[in-house]
């Protein structure tokens, strides 16, 4: 099929190492969440959507040691091993200011742009019949391989810079139109937050994360058998203190006294659906696809309406309520919601994880990290959580609204979704010619 596909393209078809001036490796030197040094562009980094800097690494290097990893803009970074087939040939155009470097599991690839633009070359790639290359390139053995030599191999259909010029230009205004659908989808989500805080009638004092000094009494220390500054931080027991006046008495509760947490441990199996912290979208919620390799070992299992709370980086604000069973990373805590004395639920599950993404707990959460490498929450911290218990009308009007919403949200997706792929399939037809009968048929495009 590839063979047939390729027969008749519209314009020469010449190997991608034609076209470039470097082929490289990035550096095995081991990164760390610390922020000391320079950021390094890893694997999660290069997501199924373009790039994801949300969750960076850095190396401390000096500048003799940057120099062989430099990125410059305009390289393009291609993902050469991963767990998943399809996920290994992903490549992106580097295009941001500042000194970053790239790590070994990526290769580096510069173009020579008197014969090619690098967002053509990537263009091409990313596209249905760019990657089946190189997926009948790529070798598995624990994890699917595609070396230099096999890259350099990869054929590109090449017309002359105007051409290549034009039809980026074209991809590109479909992509703005889709990253705009895209944007939007995520604020009405996002914007979720001051509507929360609306109907709760609660109001946080303003933020004071920059003030450096701030008095803590000994007793309280000692009461809470805690010497972590940021456990007294103002903005954190202001929060406590706004949703305590707000919901006095039985009104507020801790984590604990709302939600069990659930540690139902076993090993994954095949067919599991997995959520692991790259599948949750921060701010939103929303499953998302991820670049990281197939899970192994350990799972938890959850249920239906159960919310996974990550204590893993809690900054990243990843909170998701389950449609369907399934299993996650250890890195989240299963919540499931406890039932009353009255044999009903406490709260509402799309409350609860609405409740848990709102700025009531990333005030509280943002404080209570303990780790540098891998900073999370404890366990004896997380239970402590202190959220609003309102009327189950309230909830109820909280939960409706964040489900109108993720059904409007999903629906631009959806259509941003068909746009850009459309719009990728007709830069491919300008490519290769238009497919034939039988390719139309069994190809997934």
């Amino acid at each position: 099929m590839i063979r047939e596909r390729y027969a008749s393209p519209n314009f020469d078809l010449v190997p991608l190492g034609s076209l470039t001036t470097l082929i490289q490796y990035g550096t095995s030197e081991r990164a760390t969440s610390d922020g000391k040094g320079v950021p390094v562009l890893r694997i999660p980094n290069l997501q199924a959507d373009g790039w994801d800097l949300s969750d960076l690494k850095y190396l401390p290097l000096g500048p003799k040691e940057i120099a062989p990893y430099r990125l410059e803009k305009g390289d393009i970074l291609f993902n050469r091993t991963n767990g998943s087939r399809d996920l290994v040939g992903k490549c992106e155009v580097f295009d941001s200011d500042g000194v970053w470097v790239f790590a070994s599991y990526l290769i580096r690839l510069r173009i020579n742009r008197t014969l090619a633009l690098p967002e053509f070359v990537t263009s091409f790639l990313n596209t249905f019949w760019g990657r089946r290359q190189v997926e009948h390139v790529s070798r598995q053995i624990l994890m699917s391989n595609i070396n230099a030599d096999e890259i350099r191999a990869l054929r590109i259909p090449l017309p002359d810079l105007p051409q290549q010029q034009a039809l980026i230009t074209s991809l590109s205004n479909a992509r703005d139109s889709r990253k705009e659908m895209l944007a939007q989808a995520d604020h009405l989500l996002t914007s979720l937050d001051d509507f929360v805080l609306d109907l709760l009638g609660v109001r946080l004092p303003p933020a004071s994360s920059h003030r450096p000094i701030y008095a803590v009494r000994l007793c309280d220390a000692t009461a809470g058998k805690k010497l972590i500054p940021g456990y007294f931080h103002p903005e954190r027991l202001g929060a406590i203190r706004a949703i305590e006046n707000a919901y006095p008495d039985n009104h507020s509760a801790t984590l604990l006294a709302i939600a069990d947490f659930r540690r139902d441990q076993r090993q994954v199996q095949p067919g599991d659906d997995y959520v692991g912290l790259a599948n949750v979208q921060s701010d939103t919620g929303e499953r998302c696809e991820s670049t990281d390799k197939e899970v192994e070992g350990t799972v938890f299992e959850f249920a239906t309406r159960d919310v996974l709370f990550a204590r893993l980086r809690p900054y990243l604000n990843k909170v998701y309520r389950a449609e369907h069973d399934g299993v996650c990373s250890p890195e989240f805590y299963v919540l499931r919601v406890r039932i009353g004395e009255d044999g009903k639920p406490r709260v509402v599950p799309d409350y609860l994880a609405a409740v848990l993404r709102s700025s009531l707990v990333l005030a509280q959460t943002r404080y209570m990290m303990t780790g540098n490498t891998h900073p999370r929450l404890a366990n004896e911290d997380v239970v402590n959580l202190v959220v609003p218990v309102p009327p189950l009308p309230t909830q109820n009007a909280i939960a409706n609204e964040v489900t109108r919403r993720r059904e409007q949200a999903r629906q631009l997706r959806a259509d941003a979704t068909k746009l850009w792929a459309e719009a990728r399939s007709e830069f491919e037809v300008a490519l290769l010619g238009p497919p034939r009968v039988r390719e139309t048929r069994g190809s997934k495009q």
